[in-house]
């Protein structure tokens, strides 16, 4: 059973759409907020699969659409990471209490650690899964040739292809706010539980990613757990296990520490 989706406005006037799941009085911790990757929405796997275990173990969940994503208001194409950046905390800030567990997947995990930078006091811990920080820059902009650059800048978009869907449209839009929300470049402090996910076999971001996530991060209780074979979806039985086990194990230190 998943619930019905709902509408949050944002105070910039982005119309959001959720899902949420209150928290059963036998429940303790923080409740656990997805945060979904680049073109994704709620509908995933992955998203489905943590409603479902918080519906089994009575935590408080919430996962939503990006403005541009989904059943959200906008288009993909008006949107930066600075937008859904603001989405997340517009939609934390407003619709959960407490502290909260973030379980951020690909982009979703940048957009993780901003909001570890940005509202700290509310973040009980991070869970990422093939974490894409500064994607837009170390691999969209540092992969694209001189015609690639030249066209950005000239026209304001370019089309990638993709393997899940339609091309992507990338804007010039998009790779200038994203060097305006970068946190690979300067200390990146994570003064919770934080356990990161990362398949060996993902062709989307690869595992020198996660480490240098690691190294760059400051925290008193971080881990990296590296999944041989397992892809950049991370949807599988076993994976999604993984995911579950992540988010208890955060909830479990949470509650230790406090």
């Amino acid at each position: 059973m998943t619930g019905q989706s709902e509408f949050l406005t944002t105070g910039q006037g982005r119309r959001i759409a959720y899902v949420q799941v209150p928290a059963t009085q036998q429940a303790t911790g923080p409740g656990v907020v997805f945060l979904g990757g680049f073109k994704s929405d709620m509908q995933g796997t992955k998203a489905l699969h943590m409603e479902a275990w918080a519906r089994r173990t009575g935590h408080a969940f919430l996962r939503f659409d990006y403005s541009g994503h989904g059943q959200s208001s906008g288009e993909f194409t008006d949107g930066c990471i600075g937008d859904w950046a603001e989405d997340a905390q517009a939609a934390i800030s407003a619709l959960t209490t407490g502290p909260q567990v973030l379980v951020g997947s690909s982009m979703g995990g940048w957009v993780a650690l901003l909001m570890a930078r940005a509202m700290t006091s509310r973040i009980a811990g991070l869970v990422t899964i093939a974490a894409a920080p500064d994607f837009t820059e170390d691999s969209m902009w540092a992969g694209f040739d001189e015609q690639q650059r030249a066209r950005l800048l000239d026209e304001g978009q370019i089309s990638l292809p993709s393997e899940y869907d339609d091309p992507y449209v990338i804007t010039r839009k998009l790779i200038e706010d994203g060097r305006d929300h970068l946190v690979l470049r300067q200390p990146l402090q994570l003064p919770f539980p934080v356990r990161f996910l990362q398949g060996t076999a993902d062709v989307d971001v690869d595992k020198s990613v996660a480490l240098r996530l690691l190294d760059h991060a400051t925290g008193p209780d971080m881990r990296l757990t590296l999944v041989d074979g397992a892809d950049h979806r991370f949807s599988d039985p076993t994976s999604l296990s993984l995911i579950e086990t992540a988010v208890e194990e955060v909830i479990a230190r949470d509650g230790a520490q406090g």
